[in-house]
This record gives C-alpha cells, sequence and structure tokens, in this order.
C-alpha cells in the first residue's frame, strides 16, 4: 500500500489495547456538541470550575473470539440510519478516533474474579431488559451537581427501566458492592464522579483536551497582565 494512503496509527487504540481489562471502566471526553455540554455541565464538579475531562463511561465486559474488546454502556448513539438509545454492547474500536474522542481513560478498581462476575452478570441483565437512556435523568444529574443536599437525594427525574451512561457503571459496580461516591445514589453520578471517586482505584489516562475555553484563556491572560509587576511587563 502506497505510504500516503496508509491510515496513521491511533493512539487511542495503542492506549486502550494496553490497558482494557474485564470489568474495569472506560471514560471518553468528545468533541461533538452533546459531549462538548455534558463536560460544561460537569464544571461544579471539578476542582478549578473549568468543563469536565469526560462525557461517557463505559465498562469493558470481555476479549472476545473476534479479538476484540467488548464494552457495555448506556449511549444515544446517533451516528447510524438506525437510532439506538439504551443499553447496549459495542466494540471499543468506537473510541479509537483520536479527533472525535481527544480524552480517553481507563479506571482499574482491582476487583476480583468474583466481581468481575457479578457486574457482568449485572450488565447483562440490564441488556436482555433493553433498559432506555434516560436523557431526563441526566438532565436531574446535572441540575443537582449545584446542591450538595439534592446530590444526596433520590434524582428528581428518575424513571424506572432507564438509565445514563455513569449510571449504568454505578448499577452493575453496586452488584459487586462497591459505591463510588458514598452518599450520592446512582442516579446522580456523573462520568466526573467516576473519575475523582474516592475509593482506592488506578487511573490510566491519555488527556489531549484540558477544557479549557478561549474565553476563559482569556480572562486567564487579562488576569495575568493584571497582577503582573512593572518589571515584568517592561
Amino acid at each position: 500500500m502506497h505510504p500516503a494512503l496508509t491510515a496513521p496509527p491511533s493512539a487511542n487504540a495503542a492506549f486502550i489495547k494496553r490497558h482494557a481489562a474485564a470489568g474495569r471502566i472506560g471514560l471518553s471526553g468528545g468533541r461533538d456538541w452533546i459531549n462538548t455540554l455534558i463536560r460544561k455541565a460537569q464544571a461544579p464538579l471539578t476542582g478549578d470550575g473549568h468543563r469536565s475531562l469526560w462525557s461517557h463511561a463505559f465498562i469493558f465486559m470481555e476479549q472476545r473470539i473476534d479479538g476484540h474488546w467488548w464494552v457495555l454502556e448506556s449511549d444515544l448513539d446517533l451516528r447510524y440510519r438506525q437510532i439506538r438509545l439504551g443499553v447496549q454492547e459495542n466494540r471499543a474500536d468506537r473510541y479509537f478516533d483520536d479527533d472525535l474522542f481527544p480524552n480517553v481513560a481507563i479506571l482499574d478498581f482491582g476487583l476480583d474474579a468474583t466481581q468481575v462476575k457479578q457486574l457482568q452478570i449485572a450488565g447483562l441483565d440490564l441488556l436482555a431488559g433493553l433498559s432506555s437512556y434516560s436523557l431526563s435523568e441526566l438532565v436531574g444529574t446535572l441540575f443537582a451537581m449545584h446542591s450538595t443536599r439534592l446530590r444526596q437525594r433520590n434524582n428528581l427525574l428518575a424513571k424506572e427501566g432507564a438509565l445514563y451512561c455513569s449510571a449504568l457503571v454505578q448499577h452493575c459496580y453496586a452488584a459487586a458492592g462497591l459505591d463510588f461516591i458514598p452518599g450520592v445514589p446512582g442516579k446522580n453520578i456523573a462520568p466526573h464522579d467516576l473519575y475523582d471517586s474516592p475509593l482506592p482505584h488506578q487511573t490510566h489516562s491519555l488527556i489531549r483536551d484540558l477544557g479549557i475555553s478561549r474565553l476563559r484563556r482569556l480572562a486567564h491572560r487579562v488576569d495575568d497582565v493584571l497582577h503582573a509587576s512593572v518589571e515584568d511587563l517592561l
């Protein structure tokens, strides 16, 4: 094949293949408008008030006979003619695009074989039950981020038989005996909560978009100028 026609290697693909394992959590931070909105909405959860690095969460289920890692997720899949909403299994390949997903992470909470089996069973039960994606629950979670009191209450917009991405991850991990943020119900857990969970875990991350807006960068530059000494400006 001519070198000019050869696809460039995917850093995301190499990263995922290196760190994927059954039961581990995957996070992605996308650049499209939906992912950008979700990242911005999680700003109250970040330490610096910037948008979150993360907009979506999923679970690595297993590497199958086809040689691919398969993930379980609850998603709004709008990329195909037939729109898919809710709990679904997909190949991890969908996160290999470095441009669409500049940020990826894999979280290892040190589960043993029994815990991995428990969460896999919980996930397959959701898949068999055709649980739907809950946009209203996601809105309820984003709304609750601004209030510690609301975060500790059940999601105000909770729906039976429906889960958004990080709520699905918490649901499956609860079957293995883990709650990511003590005191916060599963349907108020956001992707950023998984990344910042106080539970002991190992984080592998590949970050190329810090999520600092142009306006905020400009504000930082203005602030630096205002607080700089005369000698620094000359």
